[in-house]
C-alpha cells in the first residue's frame, strides 16, 4: 500500500515571480497568475495547503482586453449600507485604480475561503514599471506565447 506525503510547510521553496502584463489578455493573465499562487506548477501541491509562489506583476495599466468589455464591463462594489451600490465602467475603472482591475480577475479565480484569501495577500500589482520588491530578486514568469494579444 503507498502513502501519501504531505509536505511540510517548513520543506516549501517560496520564489518571487515578475510579471509584465503589458498587452496581455486580462483573462489570460489572470489565470496563469492564479495557478501559480496555487501552486500548481508544482509537483508539491495540496489542495488543502499554501504552496505557492509570490507573484509582482508590473504595468497593470497596460493590461488589454478583447471585443467591446471597455464600455459594456461593469465593476460593482457595495458599501454595506442601503443603497450604497456603486458601479463603474473598465474605462472608468483604468483610469483611477488599473491595479483593482487585475486584482479582482485573479481574485475571482483562487479559492472563495481562508485559503483563497491567504494566496491573494502573495499578490503584488503595480500600475507603473516600477515595484519595491527588488531586494527578493524575482524572476521573470514566462507565460504562455499564445496568450500574448495581437
Amino acid at each position: 500500500m503507498n502513502k501519501t506525503s504531505v509536505p511540510s510547510l517548513d520543506s516549501l521553496d517560496r520564489q518571487w515571480f515578475l510579471v509584465d502584463a503589458e498587452n496581455q489578455t486580462l483573462g489570460r493573465l489572470a489565470s496563469e497568475v492564479a495557478s501559480v499562487l496555487r501552486g500548481k506548477n508544482k509537483p508539491t501541491f495540496t489542495p488543502h495547503l499554501d504552496t505557492g509562489d509570490f507573484v509582482v506583476i508590473i504595468n497593470a495599466d497596460k493590461i488589454r482586453i478583447s471585443g467591446n468589455k471597455a464600455s459594456q464591463k461593469i465593476y460593482r462594489r457595495h458599501s454595506g449600507r442601503p443603497g450604497g451600490m456603486k458601479t463603474e465602467t473598465f474605462e472608468a475603472l483604468q483610469a483611477r485604480l488599473p491595479e483593482r482591475i487585475v486584482e479582482k480577475a485573479i481574485k475571482g479565480m483562487l479559492p472563495h475561503n481562508a485559503l483563497g484569501r491567504q494566496l491573494f495577500r502573495k499578490l503584488k500589482v503595480y500600475k507603473g514599471a516600477e515595484h519595491p520588491h527588488t531586494a527578493q530578486q524575482p524572476q521573470v514568469l514566462a507565460l504562455d506565447p499564445s496568450a500574448t494579444a495581437k
